[in-house]
């Protein structure tokens, strides 16, 4: 009696800690437009058949409690974009599931992975000031240690400080901004002049150059990764927003070998060294095995490799012959950017139809890989049934002759036999006609004896 009495109450206090964390996340229907003007939301605009937003349905909800736990002024919730479709279309929302974060009459749009940490990250970085001040070295030195790329601006009032803030508005969704007096910087840091924006990175740090790095959003755009990376498909995408090509070491993680180690160096060494040459229009960076490459150049790399992508039109190089050291990277990354390097891929028309085709045989290959018999299912049967089609047409055809031509003989009514009835027809007429004419030529008297 006391374990039933202990399981109830479990079940109680489950159930009533599964609606709470429910209620932390509200569902939205068509009065949101006029509600949400005085608060921050973080919105999940899903479909009820999206297999991706079942995925994320119970993330979401960890991510509103998280949120409520924390004291985050950001309210959570979803809404059906496929009941409420004009609503949906408002916020330009063209796939599901859709995350935005709507902040007055300004709507971010989250790019990242969908994990709550990543989502919490982002719906506490949007939802606070577009620039944070850095009012002590301690506090300088402890956003230090967090971020690992930091852009700070330093200086009073003026028009730089205006582009900043309206940069940090545009790209809050990537990374943070801070602004603090030149005193709490570190004393190793030395500014020709003030105002200035400053990035630090890499153990270094890099002053914006209006005459030398163009407007100050694309510069903010192209420093904010690191210069070496370990790079992913999720990265890869990103990495797409900056206009940079990607020189990637394609190594195996797992097996590690001498060659793989000094290519990861080299690329290494080229992104640090040669960082002036190269820095504005590459990202430098390390891919654990080729499966991702392959199959976005529909083609094999060798592992370990080097590989420089263009994520701008699909177009990719590879050296024409074996890097073995820095010069050979060099001379191979600058024939690249000079152009005298041979393209492959692209986006063009039969590139495209390859693509088809590729991702058709990849999809199949997959599934016959994960479940055979749920492949021999999905492609087998309309094989086998489109077979049976046919088969079916072919003899029906063949037994229609057939019978026909049974039917024919046995109704006596084949040619061969129309023709044999024609000449006994034929045969019997001359014979009546020669009859006939016989009896014509009998005299009087012949006639009378008969």
């Amino acid at each position: 009696m006391a374990a039933v009495k202990a399981l109830l109450r479990y079940g109680v206090i489950a159930a009533f800690m599964t609606s709470a964390v429910l209620a932390f996340v509200e569902d939205l229907d068509d009065t949101f437009k006029e509600s949400r003007v005085n608060d921050i939301w973080l919105v999940d605009f899903y479909a009820p058949w999206c297999g991706y937003c079942k995925k994320l349905e119970p993330i979401w909800h960890e991510v509103g409690a998280e949120l409520r736990v924390s004291g985050s002024p950001v309210r959570v919730g979803k809404m059906d974009a496929t009941a409420y479709s004009g609503m949906s279309s408002e916020f330009g929302v063209r796939g599901y599931p859709t995350i935005k974060l709507l902040k007055g009459d300004l709507a971010y749009n989250y790019k990242g992975p969908r994990t709550k940490d990543d989502i919490v990250e982002f719906a506490n970085r949007v939802a606070g000031p577009a620039v944070r001040a850095l009012p002590s070295k301690q506090m300088f030195e402890h956003m230090m240690k967090r971020h690992d790329v930091l852009f700070v601006y330093v200086g009073g009032e003026s028009p730089l400080k205006e582009k900043y803030n309206d940069v940090a508005t545009e790209l809050i969704v990537y990374t943070y901004f801070f602004s603090a007096h030149e005193d709490v910087l570190p004393e190793s840091v030395t500014l020709p002049e003030l105002p200035a924006v400053i990035v630090f990175k890499d153990d270094a740090y890099f002053t914006y150059d209006e005459y030398e790095d163009g407007g100050l959003s694309g510069w903010v755009n192209r420093e904010r990764f690191q210069g070496y990376l370990q790079i992913d498909g999720f990265t890869l995408y990103e990495l797409g927003d900056t206009g940079k090509l990607v020189a990637i070491a394609v190594i195996d993680e797992k097996d590690p070998t001498e060659e793989s180690g000094r290519l990861k160096a080299m690329i290494q060494k080229v992104a640090k060294e040669y960082r002036q040459h190269f820095n504005r229009d590459f990202q430098f960076g390390h891919m654990d095995g080729n499966d991702y490459i392959n199959g976005l150049i529909m083609g094999e790399v060798t592992v370990p490799s080097v590989i420089i992508l263009n994520t701008s039109n699909e177009q990719y190089f590879l050296p024409s012959q074996p890097t073995e050291t820095v010069e050979q990277l060099v001379q191979f990354i600058s024939s690249v950017l000079n152009g005298s390097a041979q393209a492959q891929g692209g986006d063009g028309f039969i590139q495209r139809i390859k693509r088809v085709a590729f991702d058709a045989r990849s999809t199949v290959m997959s599934v016959f890989r994960s479940s055979p018999l749920l492949g021999c299912f999905l492609f087998g049967l309309p094989l086998g049934v489109i077979s049976l089609m046919c088969y079916g047409i072919c003899t029906a055809e063949t037994d229609d002759g057939s019978d026909d031509l049974e039917g024919l003989k046995r109704e006596g009514l084949t040619d061969d036999d129309e023709e044999d009835d024609e000449e006994d027809e034929r045969e019997e007429e001359e014979e009546e006609e020669e009859t006939a004419g016989l009896e014509d030529e009998k005299d009087p008297e012949e006639k009378k004896t008969d």
